[in-house]
């Protein structure tokens, strides 16, 4: 079972998803030719925010796929340093 994720992941990626419903409403005023420069600058420093606090999630651990490949690739640069040695 993993981990749920910080509190702080969550928090950023609520501003995030809120910024982009906001740059939304900006983008649909805009279509309808009377833009609200609000919704943009909100939206930016919303997603600002939000991408600071969102990137503080720490990288999925490694599943495993490639660790023969992995390994026998070490065993090769390790063999290649031996023979550079004698």
């Amino acid at each position: 079972m993993e981990p749920e994720d910080p509190f702080i992941v969550r928090v950023g990626m609520f501003f995030l998803v809120i910024g982009g419903g906001a740059f939304i409403l900006f983008v649909v005023s805009d279509i309808a030719e009377k833009p609200d420069f609000d919704f943009l600058f909100t939206a930016v420093l919303l997603m600002g925010i939000g991408w600071s606090m969102w990137r503080t999630k720490p990288p999925p651990p490694s599943a495993g796929r490639f660790a023969y490949f992995k390994k026998r690739r070490e065993e090769a640069q390790r063999k290649r340093e031996e023979k550079k040695k004698k």
